[in-house]
């Protein structure tokens, strides 16, 4: 038999035993950027090396390089710096700075003109990025083969309407994840879109003018309504979360929810005039 103690505050050896208590991850009252620091961080999905995201004034989010760099070496369009957890997009007279990533990735052209020393770090990236590549850590995106396009009815970043507005989804329906924190403090994986739920449908709808902006071409667009759903359930769309954190309101938020507000001049270009193709119909309507 296996005698059962109870436990102590002291190890067998009269030790004391220290338990360090874990403390919940809570956004502060007046944090502008609301959002946890420990869920920011990630890797680039084209080179894989570490990125930090941070909210810009504008709510955007924007990708700076984990380490700050000589400001000297750094040309004044590229410099961002950080107040009260916003990226600010120029330096603050001091000597260091942030930049964003993208000048540096070396699976992307650079955004400004680079030096030497920025050009050092984009080597230093390129290399590890060969490493992570050789050891399997990362797959490089296959390249589409001649005459097999993506179906051009099929909109990698869709219009979605909820709450009698058009927002552009960063991600298609069936991949748009929830930003719910979960108890292993990691962003929970599941996509909000409900399997067993209701779920949208995919209309063609006409643009329609914006307050303040000119007019446009009367043109129908595919959109992918969810005003037909219940208001709870547009809610819940719209915060971003899945069906089981959004019955646990009290789990934190680890990024902002991803909407961008729909602007048909801004973009024109994720404009789709035909429905999807069947198959994308059923898998949104499922």
């Amino acid at each position: 038999m296996c005698p059962n103690h109870t436990p102590t505050g002291c190890h067998w050896d009269g030790s004391p035993r220290l338990l360090h208590p874990r403390r919940p991850l809570q956004v502060a009252a007046n944090s502008p950027s609301r959002l946890l620091r420990h869920g920011q961080n990630g890797r680039c999905r084209q080179c894989g090396n570490r990125i930090d995201l941070y909210q810009r004034a504008d709510q955007r989010l924007i990708a700076l390089h984990p380490a700050e760099l000589t400001a000297a070496h750094v040309p004044e369009s590229c410099r961002w710096h950080l107040s009260s957890g916003i990226a600010h997009p120029h330096d603050d007279d001091s000597p260091w700075c942030r930049i964003s990533h993208a000048v540096l990735c070396p699976a992307r052209t650079p955004t400004c003109q680079t030096s030497p020393y920025l050009e050092a770090i984009r080597r230093q990236l390129a290399v590890r990025t060969r490493r992570l590549t050789d050891t399997g850590a990362i797959t490089p995106a296959p390249t589409p083969a001649c005459g097999q396009a993506d179906d051009p009815d099929t909109p990698e970043r869709p219009i979605v309407q909820l709450l009698l507005c058009r927002y552009l989804a960063k991600h298609a329906v069936e991949h748009i994840r929830c930003v719910a924190q979960t108890r292993h403090r990691h962003r929970c994986p599941h996509p909000i879109r409900a399997l067993t739920g209701p779920a949208g449908t995919w209309r063609l709808l006409p643009t329609g003018p914006r307050h303040g902006q000119l007019a446009l071409p009367d043109v129908l667009m595919a959109v992918y309504d969810l005003g037909h759903l219940p208001y709870r359930e547009q809610l819940r769309w719209r915060a971003q979360r899945c069906p089981r954190h959004d019955a646990t309101p009290g789990a934190a938020d680890l990024t902002l929810a991803e909407w961008q507000p729909f602007d048909p001049l801004q973009h024109a270009a994720h404009i789709r005039t035909r429905l999807p193709h069947p198959e994308g119909r059923r898998l949104g309507n499922q």
